[in-house]
C-alpha cells in the first residue's frame, strides 16, 4: 500500500512539472482569457480587436486613449475611423465629444482634432491602462487625472508629441496627434506593462432577413443626431450624420462592427453646463451587430473595471472582431431602430 501511494503522488508531481514546463514564458504574465477571450480554444483573438491572430501575443499591446471633439467646427475629422473603440458622450452644450481608442500595433498618421479632457473619459480610458492624449481639461478632470495617477499626455505640457494646423484650422479646432507620436510619448514615459481584461468575440453571424438600422436622438437638433445604417455587405454599420454618410478628412467613411447605446445617469453640474456621467454602474443597452437588435444591460463594477454588455439572460455578449462604437445617452428612448439597410 505504501509503494502505491509512493507511486501517485510521484505521477502527480510529474504532471504538475510537465505542465508548467510545457507553459509558455510569454504567458506568464498576462491572463489566459486576455489572449483568447473567445470559448473557443484553438482561436487566438487580438485582446482589443477580437481579430484572429497566427501566434499568441507576448504580453498585452498598449492602449492609446484620444479625446476627439465632434463639434461642426472641427469637421471632417481625422482617425476615427481606425479607431477600434471609440465612445461617444455629450459635453457642454449637450454636443457629443469621442474618445478614441488605437492599440499601440496600429499606423494612424493623423487623429484629430484633439480636445480637452472630461472626467468620464478618464475612467473608461484607465480600464485600458491607455495613454490618455488631451488639450487641458476642466478643472475637475485635470484634477482626477492627478488623483488617479492616469497615464497623461497632456498638449499643453507635452507639445511636442502633438502638432497644430494653422493653415487648414483655426484654434482650438487645429490640435492633432499620430500613432507614432504617441508612441514616442510612450518611450518618454516608460510606463508599467499595461493590464487590462478582454470582451468576449465571435464570429460574424449575419441576419438573413429585415436587418436593423439605428437612430440616436442627441438633443441638438438634426446637426448631430446619428443613424447607423446596416450594410449587409460587408455585415456593418454605415455612420451618417444630418442625413449625410460621415466622412473623414482623408475621404473615408466610418463604419463599426458593433454599435452599442448605454442608458448613463446624466446631469449638468454647473453653469458652463458641464456634465457628470456616473460610470460605475449598471442600466438599459441596447446591442446592434450582425443586421439584429440585443435588448440588455451594461455594466462597470468598479472604475478600473471593464464595460461589459450582458442579453436578458444574463450572459455575456460577444462582439464581432473589428471595431465598435459606444453610444452614451441619457435615457433609451433616445435610440430608435429602423428597418431600412442599404
Amino acid at each position: 500500500m505504501l509503494f502505491v501511494a509512493v507511486l501517485a503522488a510521484l505521477v502527480v508531481m510529474l504532471a504538475v512539472t510537465v505542465t508548467f514546463l510545457l507553459k509558455p514564458a510569454k504567458y506568464d504574465d498576462v491572463p489566459q482569457d486576455v489572449l483568447a477571450p473567445d470559448d473557443v480554444t484553438d482561436e487566438l483573438r487580438h485582446p482589443l480587436t477580437g481579430l484572429l491572430l497566427d501566434a499568441p501575443l507576448d504580453r498585452l499591446p498598449q492602449v492609446y486613449g484620444v479625446m476627439i471633439e465632434n463639434s461642426a467646427d472641427a469637421w471632417p475629422l481625422s482617425g476615427v475611423e481606425d479607431a477600434y473603440l471609440v465612445i461617444e458622450a455629450p459635453v457642454e452644450g449637450g454636443i457629443p465629444r469621442f474618445i478614441t481608442f488605437f492599440a499601440e500595433d496600429m499606423d494612424v498618421e493623423k487623429i484629430g482634432p484633439v480636445r480637452s479632457a472630461r472626467p468620464y473619459y478618464i475612467d473608461w480610458n484607465d480600464e485600458l491602462d491607455g495613454l490618455y492624449a488631451h488639450v487641458g481639461g476642466s478643472p475637475e478632470g485635470l484634477d482626477l487625472i492627478r488623483q488617479f495617477g492616469t497615464l497623461d499626455l497632456n498638449e499643453f505640457f507635452q507639445g511636442e508629441y502633438f502638432w497644430r494646423d494653422t493653415v487648414r484650422r483655426a484654434a482650438p479646432h487645429n490640435v492633432y496627434t499620430s500613432t507614432d507620436s504617441l508612441a514616442k510619448a510612450l518611450t518618454e514615459l516608460k510606463p508599467e506593462q499595461a493590464v487590462y481584461q478582454s470582451w468576449l468575440f465571435k464570429v460574424d453571424a449575419p441576419l438573413d432577413v429585415d436587418p436593423l438600422s439605428l437612430t440616436i436622438d442627441w438633443g441638438q437638433g438634426d446637426l448631430y443626431d446619428v443613424k447607423w445604417v446596416y450594410q449587409p455587405s460587408s455585415n456593418r454599420y454605415l455612420r451618417m450624420q444630418a442625413d449625410d454618410a460621415v466622412v473623414t478628412q482623408d475621404g473615408d467613411s466610418v463604419l463599426a462592427n458593433n454599435v452599442i447605446v448605454m442608458a448613463a445617469d446624466i446631469t449638468v453640474v454647473d453653469n458652463v453646463g458641464r456634465r457628470h456621467i456616473k460610470t460605475v454602474s449598471e442600466g438599459d443597452a441596447l446591442v446592434v451587430q450582425d443586421g439584429r437588435i440585443i435588448l440588455g444591460r451594461w455594466e462597470k463594477v468598479e472604475r478600473t473595471e471593464r464595460l461589459r454588455f450582458y442579453d436578458s439572460e444574463g450572459n455575456e455578449i460577444k462582439m464581432n472582431a473589428g471595431q465598435t462604437w459606444i453610444e452614451v445617452v441619457p435615457s433609451i428612448d433616445r435610440a430608435e431602430t429602423v428597418s431600412d439597410a442599404l
